[in-house]
């Protein structure tokens, strides 16, 4: 097998999994989740800076590209709803 390949199955098994895990979270445990997953998140930008550090071809390069895209959504998006329900404890 060739390293996109390699790359492309943990990819598809990261999702699914993540999904799995994700999805049987009861909500009373969604704030703490979501803080690491914002450091998994964190973690998959750095990884995916590091596939533009070696040459690679276009598509490893997009592959990179799209973990990016997709981490960084979702560090933005949980820092956004922590803050959200942070605020819903503020005194007013």
């Amino acid at each position: 097998m060739n390293a996109l390949m390699i790359m492309l199955l943990v990819f598809v098994f990261s999702i699914l999994i993540g999904y799995l895990l994700i999805s049987r979270v009861p909500p009373l445990l969604h704030t703490p989740l979501m803080s690491m997953t914002n450091a998994i998140s964190a973690v998959t930008i750095l990884g995916a800076l590091l596939v533009f550090a070696d040459p690679t071809n276009v598509s490893e390069n997009l592959l990179g590209a799209v973990a990016i895209v997709m981490a960084a959504f979702n560090a933005v998006g949980g820092f956004v709803i922590t803050e959200r329900m942070l605020k819903l404890f503020k005194n007013k």
